[in-house]
């Protein structure tokens, strides 16, 4: 009798264990690219555009000045100044487009829409709050938001590479409120043929 007792609650126990953890939630907030599945969590796999994590952004298309696939930003160069007033803050744990940065979007999607050749790569910073890992997922969420915001803006997926570097390369080194509000950031590189 005893051993029954024992045998129905290690089974109503795996039950237990099995619903509560096969329970996966689909995570918010992450801007999904057609073709793609999950999120970047290991520091190897933080390059997302060209053949990363997220995929190269050639399903995406708004607007003409195609770049040619496979590798086409390696060959570019970067001009970090050319866009760096239109940088993009972020609300703490966020990577909504707040309204208020939106004419940075606006202004950046124009510099691209003025010549064809040119593309941009997006770079998501966090401050240095959270895991390592949780970071480098959270600057992804904040470059892909951008980069779908310059898509809806007539940019081609196909010129905007990304990158998250998580809380690695702070704008402030400070660790502060004040530091932390510039560091949860989006960067644009305008890249050059």
């Amino acid at each position: 009798m005893k051993a029954i007792k024992f045998a129905n609650l290690c089974i109503i126990a795996l039950a237990l264990t099995v619903a509560a953890v096969g329970c996966k939630k689909k995570p918010t907030g992450i801007t999904p690219l057609p073709g793609q599945t999950g999120s970047v969590t290991d520091p190897s796999a933080a390059r997302l555009g060209q053949g990363g994590v997220a995929g190269s952004g050639s399903d995406v298309e708004s607007g003409g000045g195609e770049l040619p696939p496979g590798g086409a930003f390696a060959h570019m160069k970067e001009d970090r100044s050319a866009l760096a007033d239109y940088t993009v803050y972020f609300d703490f744990d966020s990577s909504t487009v707040r309204s208020s940065e939106q004419g940075n979007v606006i202004s950046v999607a124009g510099i691209l829409n003025e010549n064809m050749n040119n593309a941009v790569r997006i770079e998501g910073y966090c401050d240095e709050r959270g895991t390592e890992g949780y970071n480098l997922a959270l600057g992804e969420r904040r470059a892909l938001a951008l980069r779908e915001a310059l898509v809806a803006a007539g940019v081609s997926g196909s010129r905007i590479d990304t990158i998250s570097y998580g809380e690695e390369h702070p704008a402030d080194p400070n660790h502060d409120e004040i530091a932390w509000a510039k560091n949860r950031r989006g960067v644009f590189v305008l890249l050059l043929p």
